[in-house]
């Protein structure tokens, strides 16, 4: 059940009017008045003919009549309007039912406290089987007005309530971190405009897709502006950029003029203060060049910047840090993968969305790794192999989880949901990039005796999930990487055992897929030459060469049978 209360309006006839019509697309179906603050001798045009809504207005604007003539500033903003709507799966509620449901509501908000013979005036209007329209004028019997202070807070925790009670679909506690809902008015505008999303739901993709590319406030109202977004800017007298609003091209008002949305309206996460702490906060380069030198791609950077994620969610204010900058990487990937992977990507993206905010305060310079791979990836000229792309998204993957887990403990259930939707669709995307890999590899198997001698590097490394990696479909594809890994100078134990223990293994679907995409990830650069690295320390340390090539001719005690079986060949 929503609650939506709207900004406090100044015309009650014309708000009766709407709710007595017959709606935009004949919607509205036998209004009448379910509840209200004292029915007796209330008039209802809805059931008698005699009664007019402009006798109703004014039976309702009576208190604020008498307001105004007693004191010196008269009260305009005195209209109280919360619709209240069932979920479509929900069962019919009787216009009883409803009368409770608006009594439990104007109690919350604080218009009708209970026991209170001197509250607003209200009404509740039905004319539809799932929803209700409360009116009310905030001007009390004695004069004052009502405390109405987070009345959207105690409005939305008594729907929580009387979901339980009436056994109706219970919907997610808020937080305040919830984006506005689309206006009506607003959606129909873009429909009849034939715009696929609402201005504010367009203007929110656009400006939290330019995140990545920028590096400062005034460079991200640049991008903003560069990318046909008409911007407003606010200045201090010292030209300081104090606040931003955006507007869609073509959304203007019925003057003609642009409309404009704060970016703090768009999104709690998008105020200007927000951003400029995302963006300067984090920590500069010291050695630009270095990491430009780089023998690895942005693609591989990206994926070795998420390692460390379950560790760096200790602290509850650099996890929301790293979630945050997360949410920055997976738009960076969704920018920049192949096109048959974009659409699963961006709704990953714009599902993470509600997972990056939360009431926990960031700490934002602890993200700058995150938030300096997903910018490097936005402006790299080059797109990935398959095996650098399916790693990546499967690294992605696992950090949504991880996300996700931080969430539930938190009790963060808006965000922890926007997480699972966001790993349902990086899921789809990480296999969709796999498939290829998956078929190269399985076309060239390794020599015959390699699979049963790397099946004992998987019961050695892994043995509480050996029987699962080697019963998975894609085992024959991971015999393949770990073959190649080997020729390459690796150690198939030791590569195994490192994948496993950066990604856990006992929740996902298919383990060899996941152990396929971290070895070819850790192991695609051959390893270093053991023979040059036992001499340099040979000549630093002095150890004899009889001595040491002794030692490296026994068969270790403590290896693997793989490993001794590699040792006696």
């Amino acid at each position: 059940m929503i609650a939506a209360i709207k900004p406090a309006g100044t015309n009650t006839r014309g708000l009766l009017a709407y709710v007595y019509g017959r709606g935009t697309h004949d919607e509205h179906f036998d209004p009448h008045i379910v509840a209200g603050f004292a029915m007796l001798g209330m008039p209802d045009p809805g059931r008698d003919e005699n009664a007019t809504l402009t006798e109703l207005g004014r039976y309702f604007d009576e208190p604020v009549r008498l307001r105004n003539s007693e004191f010196g500033k008269p009260v305009t903003d005195h209209v109280w309007h919360c619709p209240v709507r069932a979920a479509p799966e929900d069962r019919y509620l009787s216009d009883a039912e409803w009368g409770e449901i608006a009594q439990r509501i104007v109690q919350a908000a604080g218009i009708a406290p209970a026991g209170d013979d001197l509250a607003c005036r209200w009404i509740a209007v039905r004319h539809a089987a799932d929803h209700i329209h409360i009116l009310a004028t905030t001007v009390r019997e004695d004069g004052r007005r009502p405390r109405l202070h987070d009345s959207g807070l105690r409005v939305g925790d008594a729907c929580r309530e009387i979901e339980k009670d009436y056994g109706l679909r219970q919907l997610k506690k808020g937080d305040r971190t919830g984006t506005r809902r689309p206006t009506q008015a607003e959606m129909h505008k873009a429909e009849r405009l034939g715009w696929d999303q609402p201005s504010t739901e367009w203007l929110q993709d656009r400006t939290r897709a330019a995140i990545p590319h920028v590096t400062g406030a005034e460079e991200f109202i640049a991008y903003l502006e560069a990318g046909g977004i008409e911007v407003q800017v606010r200045r201090g007298p010292s030209g300081d950029l104090l606040g931003y609003a955006v507007g869609r091209p073509g959304d203007v008002n019925e003057a003609g003029e642009q409309i404009y949305h704060p970016g703090s309206k768009i999104s709690p996460d998008l105020s200007l203060p927000k951003i400029k702490a995302r963006l300067e906060f984090s920590r500069p380069e010291e050695h630009p060049t270095a990491r430009r030198n780089h023998p690895s791609t942005p693609w591989h950077q990206a994926t070795d910047a998420l390692d460390t994620l379950h560790t760096d969610l200790a602290d509850d204010t650099h996890a929301q840090a790293h979630i945050t900058a997360l949410g920055e990487l997976i738009e960076a990937t969704a920018q920049k993968a192949p096109a048959h992977l974009r659409a699963e990507l961006r709704a990953a993206s714009k599902a993470f969305a509600r997972a990056q905010r939360s009431q926990v305060r960031a700490e934002d310079r602890a993200a700058h790794a995150l938030r300096r791979a997903a910018r490097d990836l936005v402006h790299t000229a080059t797109g990935p192999d398959g095996s650098a792309l399916a790693a990546l998204l499967a690294a992605l993957v696992w950090a949504a989880i991880v996300a996700r887990r931080w969430h539930e403990v938190k009790n963060h259930a808006h965000q922890a949901d926007a997480a699972r939707q966001a790993v349902q669709h990086l899921q789809t995307a990480a296999d969709r990039a796999l498939a290829p890999t998956l078929a190269e590899l399985s076309a060239r198997p390794p020599r015959e005796q390699a699979p049963r001698v790397l099946a004992g590097d998987v019961r050695a490394a892994v043995p509480d999930h050996a029987e699962r990696i080697l019963a998975d479909p894609a085992w024959p594809a991971l015999a393949t990487v770990l073959a190649d890994a080997e020729a390459r100078g690796h150690q198939p134990h030791q590569l195994l055992k490192e994948a496993a223990a950066r990604r856990e293994l006992t929740t996902t679907r298919q383990p060899a897929s996941v152990l396929i995409t971290r070895i070819q990830h850790t192991g695609r650069n051959p390893a270093a030459n053991r023979r040059a690295e036992a001499a340099r320390r040979r000549s630093t340390m002095g150890v004899s060469v009889p001595a040491q090539q002794s030692r490296n001719s026994k068969p270790s005690a403590t290896a693997t049978p793989a490993q001794q079986h590699r040792q006696h060949r």
